[in-house]
């Protein structure tokens, strides 16, 4: 039964006919950067870490693409790809989010979620105020009213 299971996990994560032609290459980031895109946004921030092989980042994925749309224009939405290529980026990116307004960032060596205070693990999503505060740091899978709270927290905070 277990390698049924594994067979059916690694077919659905591997092979991908995503096509990733509208996604371009994502820019990559270091910690330092990344602290300073943060410290010069007007806006609240939701930065969201992940990797294409994570099966838990592509569970909230759908939930955290409803959100960047719902509050386009208030909040920044930020994803961070780790310890991935640029191919397997892209497709979880024109699979998951491919009209989502999230600006997309690649972490090969896993780095920026360390520099700003996480672990590295993931998903981990940051919940910051305007100008880089960190207001909230949920380490796994969140769910929607984790994400409505705290996205009512930061907004809270726009002043």
């Amino acid at each position: 039964m277990f390698i049924v299971i594994l067979a059916a996990v690694l077919a659905a994560c591997g092979g991908s006919d995503v096509d990733v032609s509208d996604v371009p290459e994502l820019p990559p980031v270091t910690g330092d950067e990344m602290m300073a895109i943060l410290a010069a946004s007007e806006q609240p921030v939701v930065l969201n870490v992940w990797a294409s092989w994570c099966i838990p980042c592509r569970s909230e994925a759908p939930l955290l693409e409803r959100a960047a749309d719902q509050f386009a224009g208030e909040v920044t939405f930020i994803g961070v790809n780790v310890r991935d290529g640029q191919s397997g980026a892209r497709e979880f990116i024109a699979e998951f989010f491919p009209d989502a307004p999230i600006d997309h960032y690649l972490d090969r060596p896993g780095d920026v979620p360390i520099a700003l205070g996480g672990n590295t693990g993931v998903p981990l999503t940051f919940f910051y105020a305007p100008h880089g505060e960190l207001v909230q740091l949920h380490s796994g899978v969140i769910d929607e009213r984790t994400l409505a709270l705290q996205i009512d927290e930061i907004l809270a905070r726009t002043g």
